[in-house]
């Protein structure tokens, strides 16, 4: 099956199971190599999490032309968020010894304890957990992370625009 000629349907189908698959894999690195994610991995995991929503039910649903943009706008929301978290916690990661953030509370005990709001810029200014390097094939973790973002993004705007080819007269 040629990704050229995949519908919209199919397509936002594929994006699910990646977001899918991308959670998952986030999920074996916590529990099989014991890599325990960081409270910028976690949101990282949230941008993902929000462009499954979005690709599965922009699946099931496959609305005509003007009624995709809702599903790719959502699409590209969580990939927006999911890209500026990543950068940002590459940006932590190269940052010099001495001047990583000393590591803060746990993620839970924040939410607990402190408004969304205070959360997320505690979380945004970094901790020393967050600059630890953990390579997979290479490259740090939010590296990957920014890269999967980028693309399933370009792929949902790019199934989004696509028109499915008309079959030709003696073609089904």
């Amino acid at each position: 099956m040629n990704p050229l000629h995949w519908s919209y349907r199919v397509s936002f189908l594929v994006g699910f199971l990646v977001c899918a698959a991308l959670l998952g894999f986030a999920l074996y690195t916590e529990y099989a190599w014991g890599l325990v994610p960081c409270p910028l991995c976690i949101f990282q995991r949230i941008g993902f999490l929000v462009m499954a929503v979005f690709f599965l039910v922009g699946a099931l649903h496959a609305p005509r032309r003007g009624g995709r943009w809702v599903y790719t706008g959502g699409v590209l929301l969580g990939a927006l968020w999911g890209i500026a978290v990543a950068a940002r916690h590459l940006w932590i990661q190269s940052l010099p010894a001495d001047q990583v953030p000393s590591c803060g509370p746990p993620l839970d005990y924040m939410f607990d304890a402190f408004p969304f709001a205070q959360v997320l810029r505690m979380v945004f200014t970094g901790s020393g957990e967050c600059a630890k390097v953990e390579p997979v094939l290479g490259l740090p973790m939010p590296a990957w992370t920014l890269l999967w973002f980028a693309v399933l993004a370009v792929f949902a705007v790019v199934a989004t625009l696509r028109r499915r080819p008309s079959s030709s007269p003696g073609m089904p």
